[in-house]
């Protein structure tokens, strides 16, 4: 729930800021980009150190190799994805490449749902609930590879 909300806050208030003055800002279309690498930023965090990192390598479906690489992979290109989405020229490409990240990773998420494991000693969002947050994610990666 913590991604959705980084994302619904951060363009909320990127949103006011546009309406404050701040022309960078002004429309949807930055807004939700900021929103976007708020949440991809607060995802990849959990990526590299402690029990979320522990929690996100038991999520990796068996069967892939070296799944501590692949989530710190994946960590890296959250990072550079969040930071693309901040640079007008590179936005629609890094949240494209974000998109297609999320849809590549959701295996992951369903693996762990029905395993029923945890993260950070809670289960994770039940499949249905994370379908439906996925779907608002990669729709808003969409917006932005594909808007104005």
């Amino acid at each position: 729930m913590a991604p959705l909300i980084a994302l619904l806050v951060g363009t909320a208030l990127a949103r006011v800021t546009g309406f404050a003055g701040v022309t960078a800002l002004d429309g949807w279309h930055p807004a939700l980009r900021i929103g976007l690498a708020l949440m991809f930023t607060l995802t990849a965090v959990a990526h590299f150190a402690g029990q979320r990192r522990t929690d996100l390598i038991a999520m990796v479906p068996t069967g892939l190799p070296r799944p501590d690489l692949l989530v710190t992979v994946t960590g890296v290109l959250e990072l550079v994805g969040a930071v693309g989405l901040l640079i007008p020229a590179t936005a629609r490409l890094a949240a494209a490449g974000l998109g297609l990240l999320m849809l590549a990773m959701f295996p992951a998420n369903v693996s762990a749902a029905r395993r029923k494991l945890t993260l950070a000693g809670r289960p994770v969002t039940p499949l249905g609930q994370r379908t439906a947050l996925q779907i608002v994610f990669v729709t808003t990666a969409v917006a932005i590879s594909f808007g104005p």
